[in-house]
């Protein structure tokens, strides 16, 4: 019992509560009982629903990362949320006269957008405040698919690791199975023999085109071109079909795996990569023309979401963000790794940092990508697909049902995995979404020790307080598009 309901407490004889009744004739000096005058309502009755409301508060509060109101919020706080630049560079500042940290709470609104929100791109939720349909401050809430991955991977064998980080990035996943793999063979310290190096290279690309592919689908979803999404998993489908030709599955292959790749090329995969080359790039050129020069497409993408290079760089934001910015930063180019430094190719920057220079980013990038597909393919080198090293590799399929030796050896890798000399590593490369990073320890045994992967999606969300605000309301769901997250990768 509360204490205002204590006070307000009227007993029978028997000492138990009864029911207010209406007084018809008070008695002289009798008083009416005490009413809140904001809530228009008992005191009683407001205690009641005061505890109600805290309850559910408690109930639903997602703990610090919620977005306070701003009379609970230190100035120190604010001007972090509303400045979105948790580190500056050497001789930067934030002008406290760009922050108004005097509003007060009755001239603006806290609202939640998502996890439920189609546009919010999975379970991502987003608590706006609004002055109108002004954006002053966000804050992005994440967890709600949280699956533990990365404490799974130590519990899995370097074997079953890609079976596991492969669903991380599910728009991606031959990325995820890539870096992964580049980690574990650095702590072997094992060769690769070139043709899967170069096998990699084209999964990798073809994978690259397929995300992208999605995103223009989605984000001409999101500013209501339907077309776009129909074209977008048209194509798309083209690269899927030959992944499936391929490793067997359209989604999570497990076909990039420490020591190689699962298996060869099909037969014939030439004439299919030829094929999805020329019509890819020839339906690029029509999204160029259904989009690109469309006056509600320019006017919903263009001086919208922008960032500098100076802010992206301050929140470590990678990927297309931080090249639409103008900063040619891609690990292709600046750390290369696999054989990407015997291609040809062109790192594509933007120069605002805005929705749109985002959109040409991705859109430039197919093209460059289906250019270094074919460089590729003409590049393919013979030999094994697989480092033929007994600690690593499995024997032959065939050679089981000839050797009770290679059915132990065949066993025993698959059960117990390999061993992996005790060390620490971390690999990064360049997914479609920025920096894809794999941070591995060893200790000796057949199982990562530690495992944490530097997820693109995740970091850069940081920028979506700074994308969004002083923005409208309407132009949220553009932003969030234009940034690309997988929830996946981000809750992990």
């Amino acid at each position: 019992m509360t204490e205002h309901e204590h006070e307000d407490e009227h007993e029978d004889g028997n000492g138990q509560e009864s029911e207010s009744e209406p007084a018809i004739d008070s008695a002289p000096g009798s008083e009416a009982p005490p009413v809140d005058q904001e809530l228009g309502i008992e005191s009683t009755e407001a205690g009641h629903l005061l505890a109600e409301q805290r309850a559910f508060v408690a109930e639903t509060s997602e703990g610090a990362q919620e977005l306070l109101p701003r009379g609970t919020t230190t100035a120190g706080e604010l001007r972090q949320e509303v400045g979105a630049v948790l580190r500056l560079p050497e001789g930067g500042f934030v002008d406290p006269g760009d922050i108004d940290i005097e509003r007060r709470d009755d001239q603006t609104m806290i609202i939640n957008m998502g996890p439920q929100h189609p546009s919010t791109h999975g379970v991502l939720r987003l608590m706006l405040e609004l002055d109108g349909e002004t954006v002053l401050r966000t804050k992005p809430i994440i967890g709600y698919l949280h699956t533990g991955m990365e404490k799974t991977g130590e519990e899995l064998t370097y074997v079953q690791g890609s079976t596991n980080v492969t669903r991380m990035d599910y728009l991606s996943p031959l990325h995820n199975e890539l870096v992964f793999s580049l980690a574990t063979e650095a702590l072997l310290d094992v060769e690769l023999p070139p043709r899967a190096i170069w096998i990699r290279m084209l999964m990798a690309e073809l994978n690259r085109v397929s995300s992208h592919l999605m995103w223009m689908a989605t984000n001409g979803m999101d500013l209501g071109s339907t077309s776009m999404m129909i074209y977008g998993f048209r194509e798309r489908e083209m690269v899927l079909t030959f992944f499936e030709k391929t490793t067997g599955l359209r989604m999570n292959h497990n076909f990039i795996r420490p020591g190689g790749v699962a298996a060869d090329l099909p037969d014939g995969w030439e004439d299919d990569v030829d094929i999805i080359c020329e019509t890819i790039l020839a339906r690029t050129y029509e999204y160029d023309e259904l989009l690109t020069g469309q006056p509600i497409f320019r006017e919903r993408t263009e001086a919208v979401g922008n960032i500098s290079a100076e802010e992206a760089l301050a929140l470590s934001v990678t990927g297309p963000i931080l090249r639409s910015t103008g900063v040619p930063w891609d690990l292709r180019r600046t750390m290369p790794y696999l054989a990407y430094d015997k291609l040809d190719f062109d790192v594509i920057v933007g120069s605002y940092g805005d929705n749109f220079d985002r959109y040409s980013v991705r859109l430039n990038e197919i093209r460059e990508s289906i250019k270094m597909i074919r460089q590729i393919a003409e590049m393919m080198p013979p030999g094994d697909y697989r480092v033929q090293d007994r600690k690593v590799t499995p024997p032959p399929r065939a050679r089981i049902d000839e050797s009770m030796e290679a059915l132990i050896h065949h066993f025993k890798i698959f059960t117990e995995g390999f061993r992996v000399p005790e060390g620490e590593v971390y690999v990064a490369i360049e997914s479609p979404r920025g920096e894809l990073g794999c941070y591995l320890v060893s200790d000796g045994t057949s199982k990562p020790y530690r495992m944490h992967i530097r997820g693109p999606s995740f970091v850069n969300l940081q920028a979506l307080p700074l994308l969004l605000r002083g923005g409208l309301m309407a132009d949220a769901v553009a932003v969030i598009s234009s940034v690309d997250p997988v929830m996946g990768e981000v809750d992990r």
